[in-house]
């Protein structure tokens, strides 16, 4: 990697760690969940200045656009003025992420106008939402009561409810489309799920505290960040089994492999006492963390498109 590239690296990741809870980007915006202030931040992709505060429902955790760009989809845990339970969202490296007393939510932000379109009630404590690659529906998981939900995205109504593995967090589509896999934080396991029939199909044993799942763009391996081991999961999808597990920092929360499918990043969160600083780089071929990038206090997430984008 040249120098200039490296400075172009370095300062993608420091952008993409904005927010404890998750960021994405739609062309030429990036939207920021705060969980602490109830709110979207609207940022300029270019300049990264705020250009809007949206706020939406208690405790916003993570965001997904659209792939038309014209909608973002971000999980609360309903209206604001609803009582909340203070420890709902706690350090997961302390097995304390609790659930909430009541179902949440799903919102959708006109992106054009920063307005809140749609409010779509789902299951208890949602963390993570993906939108299909066809855009036709959205996939939430509920920590509260170990489903996903799935929504029609047309008609921003629920159309199902899929039972998972405990506790399920982080989750991503494979390569394809044609599965929805769900990493199961107090399961220790990864669920797929078949987007043809709306149904668990299986169930991977992963390790201790699943908290997001990954894929190479080729679709030969998932991966999955385990954040009471300190490790990443490498799962051959063919089986699909464990074949091996490596070594990154502090509570691994997200992770991304790069276009080519050779380098896998490691988003490494770290405790709230001790909160972590790094990005664990792995080589994909030899399997082993060749670069540890230094970042902000308590990375946990980036925008998937701002790293599709990136040159190495």
């Amino acid at each position: 990697m040249t120098a200039s590239k490296n400075k172009w690296f370095l300062t993608t990741i420091q952008i993409g760690l904005l927010a404890w809870s998750g960021t994405a980007l739609a062309v030429d915006k990036v939207y920021v969940a705060n969980e602490r202030s109830d709110t979207v931040s609207v940022l300029d992709a270019v300049s990264f200045k705020a250009l809007a505060s949206v706020p939406v429902g208690k405790m916003p955790h993570n965001v997904q656009v659209s792939p038309d760009g014209k909608l973002v989809w971000v999980t609360n845990n309903g209206e604001r003025g609803q009582a909340a339970d203070a420890s709902a969202h706690k350090d997961m490296a302390n097995g304390d992420h609790d659930a909430m007393g009541k179902p949440g939510a799903v919102w959708a932000i006109d992106t054009v106008t920063n307005a809140v379109v749609a409010k779509v009630a789902v299951g208890m404590h949602p963390a993570h939402v993906v939108v299909s690659p066809d855009g036709r529906f959205a996939y939430v998981t509920n920590g509260g009561d170990d489903t996903v939900s799935v929504i029609d995205t047309s008609a921003q109504r629920l159309v199902a409810t899929i039972p998972v593995g405990k506790f399920p967090h982080g989750l991503r589509f494979n390569p394809d489309g044609k599965q929805v896999w769900v990493a199961n934080l107090k399961g220790g396991t990864v669920s797929v799920i078949d987007t043809a029939s709306q149904k668990e199909v299986g169930q991977v044993p992963a390790g201790r505290g699943p908290a997001q799942v990954g894929f190479t763009p080729d679709g030969r391996f998932a991966f999955v960040s385990l954040s009471e081991e300190n490790a990443v999961a490498v799962i051959d999808t063919a089986t699909p089994k464990v074949i091996r597990k490596v070594a990154v920092g502090t509570v691994p929360i997200q992770l991304y492999a790069t276009p080519d499918s050779r380098m896998l990043l490691v988003a490494n969160q770290g405790t709230r006492k001790k909160p972590g600083k790094t990005v664990s780089m792995i080589d994909l071929e030899s399997f082993k963390v060749v670069k540890t990038v230094v970042t902000g206090a308590g990375a946990h997430a980036w925008s998937s498109i701002v790293m599709a984008g990136m040159p190495m």
